[in-house]
């Protein structure tokens, strides 16, 4: 895991290159289609990415996006009107049933397919209309790493196309080297305060809540740690009744319009006694981790980055081995 994760940088550049004429050649047949709904499809770390597709295209290109069910095709059989939608399918392996089964019953009914994949030659990049590879190369651990930030950056290569959005397209050219200062981070206060502990929330907001989901699944996976992610928004529903002293919450805030509502939450929490670790802005009280600037659409993939070192490391620390979760394997097929 620890050595995937670093191989990121590489990946993205990789990828930005080789898909430079896949991605614009993607963004002027969408310009062309003009779909008036996008559904994603994955599963797991993909479908984190896909919450970062979600923000990503209904803020840049104001479309609705929306989560599809998987079982309404796989387990009920049942058919859908998807005349008009862009199904955008996300997946490492790209073989799992249901997933398949989902874009074969989309494409029945009328939408047109859209796959990031990584792994060549599979099943769901021979059913899709258009493809972008994820190129993050060979990854063994079972923790997804480098090709969840892959997808990360193949969505924002993808709408930055689509979108002509320059100023973001110019902004990505730069993210290798910025994941490469994101990973050198020290995130050490995290593994000293996250070490002894069971349970905790992860936050976020907007762009940013995919990584917190992300993140959360990854201190299950490999920490034995029974972590919860929330939105600052969604968490003040309910779940942060149990948040008081010495309760730990992990947050992440990229540098855009939800960055107040999480240090706003960040405050209230340290006031309350929690042990708060805030990555990104500013707040009273709490444990603030370093970030680096970038294009706020860029930060949840520097964010991450910076996590999934402290992640391997804290794994370790707490008697775990990060590449051989309990009860888990690499390829998850799902029926």
């Amino acid at each position: 895991m620890y050595r995937e994760a670093a191989e990121a940088p590489a990946a993205v550049r990789r990828q930005l290159s080789q898909n430079a004429a896949l991605a614009a050649d993607a963004g002027r047949r969408l310009r062309a289609l003009k779909p008036h709904t996008v559904v994603t499809c994955a599963r797991g770390s993909s479908d984190h990415a896909a919450t970062y597709a979600k923000y990503l295209i209904e803020t840049r290109l104001g479309l609705p996006t929306a989560s599809a069910a998987l079982s309404v095709s796989s387990v009920y059989a049942a058919e859908s009107n998807f005349e008009g939608v862009l199904f955008l399918a996300i997946s490492q392996s790209g073989r799992s049933p249901d997933l398949v089964k989902a874009v074969e019953a989309a494409k029945a009914g009328g939408a047109t397919v859209v796959s990031l994949v990584n792994a060549d030659g599979s099943p769901l990049e021979a059913l899709a209309d258009m493809h972008l590879p994820l190129r993050a190369g060979p990854e063994t651990s079972v923790a997804a790493t480098k090709s969840y930030i892959a997808s990360l950056s193949a969505l924002a290569q993808l709408v930055g196309a689509w979108a002509e959005d320059d100023v973001l397209s110019d902004a990505l050219a730069g993210a290798p080297a910025l994941l490469e200062q994101a990973w050198g981070l020290d995130w050490s206060p995290a593994v000293r305060a996250l070490q002894p502990v069971n349970s905790l929330y992860v936050i976020g907001r907007g762009r940013g809540f995919g990584v917190a989901q992300e993140a959360a699944l990854k201190l299950k996976e490999t920490c034995g740690l029974h972590a919860e992610a929330f939105s600052a928004a969604e968490v003040r529903h309910g779940p942060m009744a149990i948040v008081g002293p010495g309760f730990p919450v992990l947050m992440m805030s990229q540098d855009d319009e939800a960055q107040e509502s999480v240090a706003q939450l960040a405050v209230e929490f340290s006031a309350r006694g929690a042990e708060v670790l805030l990555a990104g802005g500013e707040a009273a009280g709490a444990v603030l981790l370093p970030v680096i600037s970038a294009h706020p659409v860029l930060q949840p993939l520097l964010l991450i980055q910076s996590f999934y070192r402290m992640a391997a490391t804290l794994a370790v620390a707490r008697g775990f081995d990060p590449d051989r979760p309990p009860h888990l394997r690499k390829v998850t097929e799902t029926l």
